[in-house]
């Protein structure tokens, strides 16, 4: 079966511009999964400067306008995570998926782009968010215009 190739993955830049450059706005709701010990705060701190709002966490039930789920290989099973996340998102939201670079935690991109068909999701780019993680931009299709 032939896969299209991942997008191009974006070496720069670190902090608020990639922040920025993920799509984050004023104002939106974020809500985030799989915080741990091992997250880039500074990424997180500019996700909440743009947006002017410390995000939610796991426990919150409104939706969301976008969602930060970091992901480490072993942390389970992609495809259902990303359905989650899907589920908590309002109308043209996205998904930032957040996963390891260059670790034993790294994960495979192609169980990305995987998990991403399964959930509905499509890569929209790949971006560096720090030193360690990399920032995979997940949408949900377009809708076609009703006639």
């Amino acid at each position: 079966m032939n896969t299209p190739a991942p997008p191009p993955v974006d070496p720069g830049p670190n902090g608020s511009t990639a922040v920025a450059r993920l799509g984050f706005t004023r104002d939106q709701v974020v809500q985030e999964f799989g915080y741990d010990s091992d997250v880039d705060d500074e990424f997180r701190f500019a996700v909440e400067d743009l947006c002017g709002a410390e995000m939610e966490d796991e426990d919150y039930t409104g939706g969301a306008d976008a969602v930060l789920l970091w992901f480490r290989d072993g942390d389970g099973d992609l495809g259902d995570a990303l359905v989650d996340m899907v589920g908590v998102l309002d109308d043209g939201g996205f998904v930032v998926l957040l996963t390891p670079k260059a670790s034993a935690e790294e994960v495979d991109a192609s169980d990305i782009d995987e998990a991403a068909v399964t959930s509905g999701l499509h890569p929209a780019g790949t971006f560096t968010a720090s030193e360690h993680w990399r920032a995979h931009k997940l949408v949900a299709p377009k809708a076609p215009a009703k006639r």
